[in-house]
């Protein structure tokens, strides 16, 4: 009779296959994702196929620094891992240790890579950006010299500033060799002084933009002392120099109108400026004119000739004044004394010897009033109005007079 086998025997019988075969331990699966699924647990279970069948996967969280991606359906990848069964269920896996992209997909993850890196490495820290001159003279291109991206620079940069030097550097942008060439340009427009470096390339494939990603052409952009634009491929592409670069632009259009400033512009801002500057220039000559003339106004009413020439009239009318006062306080004395002689007119000894009087004086002259002052034998003078008369005193005779 035949042994009969429990489930659970023939699943540990076909595990123990599978743990004994070598080439099960370590192997690598190229396929299509589906089924992708990321648990919150940290494992990823998902399936891979191909256009014969579909293979049963997972990525238990323990191993997920071997992904340096986020995968999703549809991305063609390779898993490295092992197989073996899970008894539960009965069914064979494959437990992934590691999984790359394939082809474009690689590059990719290794883009990545080189990005996380250089980022630690603070490559990309804004605080190393160098500021983009305004207005510059030369500019400096490191890119195909056939291509449309130096084509589409030239056209930009000299419609905007037809004075404006452009240097080229001819580079290999695709292929090998390239980068090696784009670190050569880089260095030698770094010496010639150019102001400006812009380093791109037109659109392509991640495999066409590759030479953008290496490393040592980020390094060159990095230390380059000259402010470096980078302008490859689309606005939707992006490359290691992007990030590296002092400024990025999404095409190398965009990069010329970014280096070059608009010199028609430029001209009607200083045409502008300079009207500004005149206008403020002579407003402000006018105030000054004005404060001018306002100071010499008042210097004038202060100069000494000024105050000279009043106090020389002043004082020409202080001496008429003094000389109206004078002849008003003689006019006053004038009339004062002709009062006085009107008054002392009547009491006048010559117009009482006019009226028929005489004046007696003794020979002292002393003027004699009273028959007490002469003596008989008294020698007097006796003064009429035309003359004087001598007599002698013969004899006195007192008599009573009313008055």
């Amino acid at each position: 009779m035949d042994n009969v086998y429990s489930v659970g025997q023939v699943n540990r019988y076909v595990k123990n296959m599978f743990t004994q075969d070598f080439f099960l331990k370590k192997l690598r699966v190229k396929g299509e994702v589906s089924n992708c699924k990321y648990h919150t647990s940290g494992h990823i279970y998902f399936s891979l196929k191909d256009e014969t069948g579909t293979l049963s996967c997972v990525m238990f969280a323990g191993n997920r620094k071997g992904l340096a991606f986020r995968m999703r359906d549809g991305d063609m990848v390779i898993v490295t891992g092992s197989v073996d069964v899970y008894e539960r269920d009965g069914r064979y896996q494959v437990y992934a240790r590691e999984i790359s992209l394939d082809g474009a997909g690689a590059l990719y993850e290794r883009f990545l890579r080189l990005k996380e890196e250089l980022e630690e490495m603070g490559m990309f820290a804004q605080e190393y950006k160098q500021p983009i001159p305004r207005h510059i003279r030369t500019l400096g291109v490191v890119t195909a010299p056939t291509g449309a991206a130096i084509q589409d620079i030239r056209n930009v940069s000299l419609r905007r500033n037809p004075f404006l030097q452009i240097i080229l550097y001819p580079a290999l942008v695709q292929g090998e060799g390239a980068a090696q060439s784009i670190v050569r340009g880089i260095r030698m427009l770094d010496k010639a002084g150019v102001d400006v470096i812009i380093v791109g390339r037109g659109g392509g494939s991640i495999e066409d933009l590759w030479a953008f990603n290496e490393e040592i052409v980020a390094r060159a952009v990095f230390e380059c002392r000259t402010p470096v634009i980078s302008a490859v491929g689309h606005e939707t592409d992006f490359t290691i120099v992007d990030f590296v670069a002092d400024l990025r632009a999404p095409t190398p259009s965009a990069a010329a109108e970014l280096a070059v400033d608009d010199y028609a512009a430029v001209t009607a801002s200083v045409s502008a400026m300079r009207d500004r500057l005149f206008r403020s220039m002579s407003r402000k000559v006018e105030i000054e004119r004005q404060r001018l003339l306002l100071s010499s106004e008042k210097l004038a009413a202060r100069s000494p000739e000024t105050r000279l020439r009043e106090n020389r009239q002043r004082l020409l009318d202080l001496e008429d004044a003094l000389a109206g006062g004078m002849e008003h306080k003689l006019q006053e004395a004038r009339h004062r004394l002709s009062l006085y002689l009107e008054r002392f007119t009547g009491l006048s000894p010559l117009r009482k010897l006019n009226g028929g009087y005489s004046y007696v004086a003794d020979s002292s002259g002393r003027s004699v009033t009273s028959i007490a002052q002469a003596g008989v034998g008294d020698l007097l003078t006796i003064s009429v109005s035309d003359g004087d008369i001598d007599a002698i005193v013969k004899n006195t005779r007192k008599e009573t007079r009313i008055l």
